[in-house]
This record gives C-alpha cells, structure tokens and sequence, in this order.
C-alpha cells in the first residue's frame, strides 16, 4: 500500500502529516458511536486516527489497488472497518443513513477534481446528513464561506450557504501532502442546517435561477434572468432588477426562487 503511486486522474494527494491529521481528528472530535463516512481514504492515514475512536468506520474508495491495503488495515481491528470501494458521486449516503438508522457524519480529503459535484451530491441526501469535514483546495473554502460583494462569492456560496453553516477551520500548506499540490488548502466544516432556507420543492427552481444569476457575472439581473422572472417580479421580492447577483444575499435568491416556484417554473 505504501508502494502506490498517486494517480493523477483520482486527483490524489495523500495527507501525511501527522499535526494536521491531529488537528482534523480534535476538529471532527469523533465519538465511539457516530455513524462516520470517510471518503477516498488513499492509504489510510486518517483512518488510523480516527478507528481508535469509534466503534465502527465506512469509508468509499474509488480506487481499486487501494482496496487490499484498506483491507489489511480493516484485519487489524479493534474497530470495524466498512470499506465501500466504488465513486462517492454515485455512492448513496441517504440510503446508509437509513441503514445506520441516523445522520452520517461525513469526513475526508476530497480530490480537487471533484470536490465541488461531490458537495452537491450530499446535500441532496438532505437530513440524512449530521455534518461535513473536509479538507479542500483552500479557493474552495473561500468561496465556500463568502459573502456578497467579495470576488469569492459566487453560484457556490449561495448554493452551499441556503443549506448550510460554513466554518472554515484551519489552513494547509502543500508540504502536508504526498505529492505537494500546487494549491494550498483548508479544511472547512458544513453543518446542514434544520430547516434549510430552500424546502424541496423549490430545490430544483433555485438551482436553475442561482446558475443563471452567476452565469455572466458582469449583467444585472434583468439579463440573467430573462426568461425565469421579468423585472417587475424581480422588484416584487424586495430585488433591485439593476443589481448584479454577487450584490445579492442568500436570502434574496431564496425570494426570487420562491416567486419562480409561484409562477410554476
């Protein structure tokens, strides 16, 4: 397992240092009985610091030649170890929460190139999601947890923001990865909230007006829009129809997708 090579198309880069695996380990504080998901696991470098603390641990792994070394990690107890080799965009979280019978607690270093679908992959699961810790490319952070106005805010903010808190926890340096990446990174905690600002009905309207909004960033929302609300419907929230979407705050997005969802679109 220690012979494997990062593949570039997995996007790996396997953490190895051992004060940022500690200090990911305090962020998460896992207890014994916590329903806990980690995602591409690599060659198991938080896996064997979080099995101490739990009872039992999933993991998801795409790649298959990591698969033995996980296995022989898994015959080494004393906790359980669930491996689920297959791509976390197809794995279904819902379905093993309901399994488990409670919300997962959702952890890993997640390959850049993916990092961005996956995130949206779980918040589909909706409830079945206690919460998320993940290490990121640290850009992805930034615009995980910006506000409206800054170059960070964007179609992800929003996106993210309606269904979650964002805490951004900690920086990276490249120098705690095998290879170092290019980027630096952060890791960030996702806490879905009780009642999410968007309910599912609307999930999909809001999806299609937050793209839209952002698609060309420099027209006001009387151009982007054009074809989802008119500008009087956009004046009827409380939206200035002049604006441009980085202006604009979750909660005014939540109220142009609610007038979308009135007009039946």
């Amino acid at each position: 397992m220690n012979g494997h090579r990062p593949r570039k198309r997995f996007g790996q880069h396997f953490l190895t240092s051992r004060t940022v695996i500690q200090a990911l380990v305090e962020a998460i504080a896992p207890r014994a009985d916590d329903p806990m998901v980690e995602i591409g696991p690599g060659l198991g470098a938080l896996t064997r610091a979080l099995l101490p603390h739990l009872r039992a641990l999933h993991v998801v792994e795409l790649d298959r030649d990591l698969i033995s070394g996980l296995e022989t990690l898994a015959a080494q107890g004393p906790a359980q170890l669930l491996i689920h080799q297959g791509d976390a965009l197809r794995f279904d979280f819902a379905d093993l929460a309901r399994q488990l019978g409670r919300p997962l607690r959702v952890v890993g270093n997640l390959p850049y190139n993916i990092s961005t679908p996956l995130i949206f992959h779980l918040l589909e699961a909706g409830p079945q999601i206690a919460d998320m810790h993940f290490m990121l490319q640290k850009e992805v952070v930034d615009r995980l947890a910006a506000a409206p106005g800054g170059k960070d805010y964007g179609r992800l903010s929003v996106m993210v923001q309606a269904y979650c808190q964002v805490a951004p926890l900690f920086h990276v340096p490249p120098g705690a990865f095998n290879p170092p990446p290019k980027v630096d990174s952060a890791v960030v905690r996702l806490l879905p909230l009780t009642q999410p600002l968007v309910p599912p009905e609307r999930r999909a309207g809001f999806a299609r007006l937050v793209a839209a909004a952002f698609a060309q960033r420099r027209k006001t929302l009387a151009n982007t829009l054009k074809g989802l609300l008119d500008p009087e419907a956009i004046r009827a929230c409380g939206v200035d129809p002049g604006a441009r979407a980085e202006t604009l705050a979750v909660a005014d997005f939540v109220r142009l997708a609610a007038a979308l969802h009135n007009r039946g679109a």
